[in-house]
């Protein structure tokens, strides 16, 4: 990333923030230090900024670079066709926006043959100035000083109509015009859908839109991408125009300056030039950008709702290094299951039959007793698709030790994974059934290990995550996916090639070498050992060792998030209090004896040793939640058990725009709608659920036909749902 300081006042101002902390982390970033790595470990120069902060100033001067490539291209252009002025110039430099750049360009842009081109070469040309001058009072007689039927002038009616022409597009190229019409558009425009003829059966999913409109900028994310894709698909036509008048009105305030001494001729032709101007050429124009500002606008609602649903779904709490027994629900193929080891290897697979329409049902319970046995199993992981809540009761009707908790686990995208390169090259000589089962079961252990493996898209936590700009949204799911890891740190001797590629400063290749290093040499006993991975520089340890963690390491550092950078400020902390490091990460009472403030210095700060402290206090602490166990309501396992009023306990699978849906059991999500999630004024969902979060709720109507469920978490309904007493299980 180039640093332009013409662009840290701008990012500063637009974003609130001093500007030598903009600059800082520009310098940082254009080093190239991760988000991670300055959000945790450069607090002095930037002054503490969060990871949220740094992706917008490194995403908005991103954007000011593009700005500035395309303004190079435009001056380059101009001065090739040598018409760039010192005007020019300057216009150029002040542009802010893009489309404040294209609208300087436009009157120069090379393009196609237009109306007002041909008039141009038919020479009418003058006429159009005569109208603009508006002193002619008989333009007829002006009109037949221009007929050349050479030229297909053949009557004044075609000269005039060639003026008008030329009239027209000048005004559609005026920038002045052209910005304050983006305004109007903006501020007062409605955006309408109407059924596209003939489609009213096969569009009925979108008969909510067949007459609607409203103000346009303040319809909501999920609204504006729902008609645009029933507009993509055919089944909707739509418009985004304000009222023809306020337009109109702009454009004629343009050429208001000497209309008192404008001949009634003139301004005849003039409005009627101007007319057209809008209905031709600068509405359908403006719409386009309307139309274009609205959907990035969505987008980026859209994109900031699933990031923020991924992020809680990669965070979700694990179980921690158990001794597993996955099962994929199957009902005629069968229950495909898996036991793996408490590092999440494969030890054995099987295959039961548990469920109609085979029913094998005593044959089933000997092998699942057999191999909870054998294999010492502290927890049994049932995918949540069709046959698992029955494949739950079969379990639970099982004699196996109480200790062993069943715990159904959201398997969306277990199949994307089971048939990916990821999975053929851990499992080579399994089929996907297999793999789709190992998936589960790793899900329950460490959902965010297993999750890095998949596209995020392929989770089913987003909202029209197909509709919005896929690079916008590949960069903001890729950055939660990095925060995520690096915010909970990976342990190097047992991480998968995919969870280290997501560690600050490694990428896929080295992730590799790491894995290799380890297979070939054996686990790391050190951080310093990180430095003997093939292509591993000191640039890339920097930016990667704090977030890689040794669980049992000699140094002890080495099990924590402190920077190996600070060790020799933690080894002079305990010289000073007269104890090892060791003791000093065991002992509360010679921690409480740390005076922070004796050891600042020109590039250590306060913030960064507080997050010393607290690392001291719990080293390598996982920053997500205990695992807690949730079971549905018995007896509900399909949309017919389900009445209206009923009580349920739930999750949180989705939450959109408009509500947030829940899982109650029965292989069909209920929406909650904004206006049920509580009782007082909610604006985004987000302020009251997250992914993942356990809820009770009522049903408020369920439709069988359009499998529908409707929900209430109102107070006068249902209330959120209390942790199971006594069934948290601790990692």
């Amino acid at each position: 990333m180039n640093i332009d300081n013409r662009y840290l006042q701008t990012v500063a101002d637009e974003l609130s923030i001093a500007p030598p902390r903009v600059k800082n982390t520009a310098m940082l970033l254009a080093e190239g230090a991760t988000v991670p790595f300055i959000a945790r470990y450069r607090k002095e120069a930037t002054g503490g900024l969060d990871e949220v902060k740094i992706i917008a100033i490194r995403d908005r001067l991103a954007r000011l670079e593009e700005l500035a490539k395309r303004r190079e291209a435009i001056r380059s252009s101009l001065l090739e066709q040598g018409v760039l002025t010192d005007e020019l110039t300057t216009a150029l430099e002040a542009a802010q926006t893009l489309s404040r750049l294209e609208d300087i360009y436009l009157p120069f842009r090379p393009k196609r043959r237009t109306r007002a081109s041909v008039a141009r070469e038919r020479g009418l040309e003058p006429l159009a100035e005569i109208i603009l001058s508006g002193f002619e009072e008989d333009l007829e007689e002006a009109a037949r000083r221009f007929l050349d039927p050479e030229r297909e002038v053949p009557t004044a009616v075609d000269a005039l109509a060639g003026a008008r022409d030329i009239i027209a597009e000048q005004a559609s190229e005026n920038a002045a015009i052209r910005d304050r019409l983006r305004a109007i558009f903006a501020e007062r425009s409605l955006l309408s859908s109407r059924v596209a003829k003939g489609k009213e059966s096969d569009g009925a999913k979108y008969r909510d839109y067949f007459a609607w409109e409203e103000p346009a900028r303040r319809a909501p994310s999920h609204r504006i991408l729902a008609v645009f894709r029933g507009a993509e698909e055919g089944f909707l036509s739509v418009h985004l125009r304000p009222e023809e008048e306020a337009a109109m009105a702009v454009i004629y305030r343009e050429y208001e300056t000497g209309s008192r001494g404008r001949s009634a001729a003139c301004e005849g032709e003039l409005r009627e030039a101007l007319a057209d101007s809008y209905r031709r050429l600068l509405g359908p124009s403006m719409e386009t950008e309307a139309r274009n500002a609205i959907k990035e606008r969505a987008d980026r609602e859209a994109i900031k709702v699933f990031s923020a649903n991924l992020q809680e779904l990669l965070l979700a709490a694990p179980l921690g290094q158990r001794r597993v027994l996955a099962i994929d629900p199957g009902m005629r193929t069968g229950c495909k299951l898996v036991c793996l080891d408490a590092q999440g290897n494969l030890l054995h697979n099987d295959t039961i039959y548990p469920l109609p329409p085979v029913g094998k049902t005593t044959e089933a319970q000997q092998v699942v007793r057999e191999l909870c046995e054998r294999f010492a199993i502290e927890a049994i992981a049932v995918g949540n698709g069709t046959g698992g809540r029955e494949t739950v009761a079969f379990l639970q009707a099982i004699e196996i030790p109480s200790k062993v908790p069943v715990v159904m686990v959201n398997e969306s995208g277990a199949s994307v994974y089971s048939a990916s390169e990821v999975a053929r090259r851990e499992f080579p000589d399994y089929d996907v059934t297999v793999r789709g089962a190992v998936s589960i079961g790793r899900r329950l252990m460490d959902p965010l290990a297993e999750l890095v493996k998949i596209d995020p898209k392929s989770i089913g936590v987003g909202q029209y995550q197909h509709d919005v700009d896929q690079k916008q949204l590949k960069t903001a799911l890729e950055d939660v996916v990095s925060l995520c890891v690096n915010s909970v740190g990976v342990e190097v001797n047992t991480a998968s090639r995919e969870l280290l590629a997501q560690v600050s400063g490694l990428s896929d290749r080295l992730a590799g070498a790491f894995v290799l290093h380890r297979r070939e040499k054996g686990a790391f006993a050190s951080r310093d050992e990180f430095l003997k991975v093939a292509g591993m520089g000191p640039k890339t340890f920097e930016q990667s060792a704090g977030f890689l963690r040794i669980r049992g390491a000699e140094n002890p550092l080495d099990a924590s998030a402190v920077h190996p950078e600070r060790y020799g400020t933690v080894e002079r902390i305990a010289k000073d209090l007269g104890c090892s490091v060791t003791e000093l990460i065991g002992s509360e009472s010679k921690r409480r004896e740390i005076r922070l403030e004796t050891y600042v210095s020109d590039n250590l700060g306060l913030p960064t040793l507080r997050d010393i402290l607290r690392e001291l206090e719990k080293p390598g602490r996982d920053p997500r939640a205990s695992f807690e166990l949730f079971s549905f309501t018995e007896g509900v396992e399909k949309m017919e058990d389900l009445s209206e009023g009923m009580r349920l306990p739930g999750v949180v699978t989705n939450v959109t725009a408009f509500g947030a849906f829940v899982d109650v059991g029965v292989h069909q999500d209920g929406l909650v709608h904004i206006s049920a999630l509580a009782d007082r004024f909610v604006r985004d969902p987000r302020e009251v659920v997250r992914v993942g979060q356990r809820v009770e709720v009522t049903v408020l109507g369920v439709d069988l036909e359009r499998r529908r469920i409707s929900l209430s978490m109102k107070s006068d309904t249902a209330r959120p749902a209390r942790r199971t007493p006594g069934r948290s299980l601790s990692r």
